[in-house]
């Protein structure tokens, strides 16, 4: 061989050039071999791996030309290593086995993101909706622990960025700074009493104005509902009657008769219903909303979370 064929295809000190993907066959090719030699059969060895005879044939040839070596003989009788080949299969074997100890660990570490799924929701989400998807996702992956934190939209999205929460759902009117969302559902928020207040018995719609300048049974600051809203309402609304921190929590005042509230539609179906509240026409504002499930942004939720998802579309 002449010392310009010798180096060709080499770096500094006569080594092959490009990093280790260009000088070592890829796993594929290595199991073909061991199966080769395992089976005495190309033929066989093809099938055990899933491909063509053909396919092996050609794969056999290109880890050849780029080892450099003969690896197997083929002939009627069947397919023999080398010598150089037998000697590859060796190092093959040990590749093999660290390519399954690396497989087995990465394993390890899907199993134990996908043993939990820590998912933050605002309060009417958490209470009405979210209760279904969860027994759904436990159809699916019912090995998954889901630790569910209720909170508002502002909560929610805090427990996001600070990592100690892998989804999240909001009912805001926007997608709070650093997240990425996708709409879930949609709603519509309602002026409720109890049936004993003056405006259960009114033969006109109420005005926005006059819904702005009324002291109203309200949700914290933070929280969705208010937020939706303020924001219809031009930002303007009167002093809270009782400010509360559960959807609940003020659903009980406004039966018990302490005062109006706006409250979501999900939330109130059962007493509209029963009639134990009464639901208030208004006029000339737009009481509609979206919710929305939140992430970090730039990561996609994969896993649990992604079937999550996935579920709250069905």
């Amino acid at each position: 061989m002449t010392e310009r064929a010798m180096g060709a295809g080499t770096g500094a000190g006569g080594t092959p050039g490009g990093g280790l993907a260009h000088r070592v066959p890829d796993l594929g090719a290595l199991e073909l071999l061991l199966a080769v030699a395992r089976l005495g059969s190309l033929g066989r060895a093809a099938r055990e791996v899933g491909i063509t005879q053909p396919a092996a044939s050609s794969r056999i040839r290109s880890m050849e030309r780029q080892l450099g070596v003969a690896l197997v003989d083929r002939s009627p009788r069947g397919s023999q290593l080398t010598e150089a080949g037998a000697l590859v299969t060796d190092w093959a074997l040990r590749v093999v086995e660290a390519a399954e100890v690396f497989d087995a660990g990465a394993q390890a570490l899907r199993d134990r993101r996908d043993s939990r799924l820590r998912v933050a929701a605002s309060m009417t989400i958490a209470e009405y909706l979210l209760p279904g998807w969860l027994i759904a996702l436990r159809a699916h992956r019912p090995d998954t622990a889901v630790s569910l934190l209720a909170g508002n939209s502002t909560t929610v999205a805090e427990r996001l960025l600070a990592d100690q929460a892998d989804l999240g759902f909001v009912e805001g009117l926007t997608v709070p700074q650093g997240l990425d969302s996708t709409v879930v559902a949609r709603d519509r928020l309602l002026v409720v009493t109890s049936p004993a207040h003056p405006w259960s018995r009114r033969r006109k719609p109420l005005s926005a104005p006059e819904l702005a300048a009324t002291p109203l049974i309200l949700r914290e600051e933070g929280s969705g509902t208010r937020q939706v809203l303020a924001a219809a309402l031009g930002g303007e609304l009167a002093r809270p009657l009782l400010e509360l921190s559960s959807t609940t929590a003020v659903k009980s005042s406004v039966v018990t008769g302490a005062g109006p509230a706006v409250l979501s539609e999900l939330a109130v179906g059962e007493e509209l219903a029963s009639r134990r509240l009464v639901s208030i026409p208004v006029e000339g504002v737009e009481l509609g909303r979206k919710l929305r499930a939140v992430w970090r942004r730039g990561q996609r939720p994969t896993g649990p979370g992604r079937d999550l998802l996935s579920l709250t579309r069905g």
